[in-house]
C-alpha cells in the first residue's frame, strides 16, 4: 500500500511541483529516477509485511504449537518463513523495478543500463533480505490478525515520510533527518538512488560544482550526513547486511522465549 501511496501522489501532485522547483536539464528526468528508487525501497518492506501475514494467521490459530511439539528446529521454522516471504518479496520488487523503469522511459527518460540493472538487482536481493528480518521480528510479537492488520496499516502509511520519499531528508527538521538515517529501510532507499540518478544526475548537473552536488545529494537522500561524517555507499550495505543478521537472531530468541508462541 505504501508504494501505491507514493506513486499516486508523484504523479497526480508531487512530480509536477518537485520538477517545477528545479531549474536544471532534465530534472522531470532525474525526479523521476528519485521516486522510483524510493518505491522499489518501500515495496521490499511492505510486499515482506503483507507475505508475513500467512506466519501472523498460523500463530492466531494455534498452527506454530503444532510446529513446536514436531521435531522442526525453532530457526529451521523461522528460515522457511522467511524464505517464502523473500521470494514473494523478491516478486513484488521485479514488478516494481518493471514498472518504475516503464514510467521513466514513458515520461521521457531512459532504461538503466546493463551494469546498473545488475546492480539495481543485487540492492534489491539485499534490500529484501533486511527487510524480511525486520519485519519477523515485528510480526514476532503479534498474536492475532487483528493486530497484524492494524501495524500493516500504519506502516503502509507511515513508510514514505521515515524512508524520506514523501519529503526530502533535507526539508525534513534535523532529529526526523537523524529518524530517517537510522532507519534500515532508508539505507536501500540511498543505494538505489545512487544507481538510478547516476545517469540524470550527469546530464542535470553537468559541469556544476562539486559543493552544488554534494548540497543536492544531501537534500535528496542521495548521500546521508551524520555530523561531519558522509559515509560511502559501502556503509549503507553493511548497515544493510548487519539488520538482516541481527533482526533474524532476535526473531528466533523472541519465538524461542516460553509461552510466546
Amino acid at each position: 500500500m505504501g508504494a501505491i501511496i507514493v506513486i499516486a501522489l508523484y504523479i497526480l501532485f508531487l512530480g509536477d511541483v518537485w520538477t517545477d522547483s528545479l531549474d536544471v536539464e532534465g530534472s522531470r528526468y532525474l525526479m523521476d529516477s528519485w521516486i522510483m528508487s524510493g518505491v522499489l525501497a518501500i515495496t521490499s518492506i511492505t510486499a515482506t509485511m503483507g507475505a508475513f501475514g500467512t506466519f501472523v494467521d498460523d500463530r492466531a490459530k494455534g498452527i506454530i504449537r503444532d510446529f513446536n511439539a514436531s521435531p522442526v528446529k525453532k530457526y529451521e521454522m523461522a528460515g522457511g518463513y522467511i524464505l517464502s516471504t523473500f521470494i514473494i518479496g523478491i516478486i513484488m520488487s521485479l514488478v516494481a523495478l518493471i514498472f518504475a523503469e516503464a514510467y521513466i522511459v514513458a515520461s521521457g527518460g531512459e532504461f538503466l543500463s546493463a551494469v546498473n540493472m545488475l546492480k539495481v538487482l543485487g540492492i534489491m536481493l539485499l534490500s529484501v533480505i533486511s527487510s524480511s528480518a525486520l519485519v519477523f521480528f515485528i510480526v514476532s510479537f503479534f498474536h492475532t490478525t487483528q493486530s497484524f492488520a492494524t501495524a500493516s496499516t500504519i506502516l503502509g502509511t507511515l513508510i514514505g515520510f521515515i524512508t524520506g520519499v514523501f519529503i526530502p531528508i533535507g526539508a525534513l527538521p534535523s532529529v526526523i533527518q537523524w529518524v530517517v538515517m537510522i532507519f534500515p529501510v532508508s539505507h536501500s532507499a540511498l543505494l538505489f538512488r545512487q544507481v538510478f540518478m547516476e545517469a540524470p544526475m550527469s546530464a542535470s548537473f553537468a559541469g556544476a560544482p562539486s559543493n552544488v552536488i554534494a548540497d543536492f545529494n544531501h537534500e535528496m537522500g542521495v548521500t546521508f550526513t551524520y555530523g561531519n561524517f558522509t559515509p560511502g555507499f559501502e556503509f549503507s550495505i553493511v548497515v544493510l547486511i548487519i539488520t538482516a543478521a541481527l533482526f533474524y537472531i532476535l526473531a528466533i530468541l523472541n519465538l524461542s522465549r516460553k509461552n510466546k508462541v
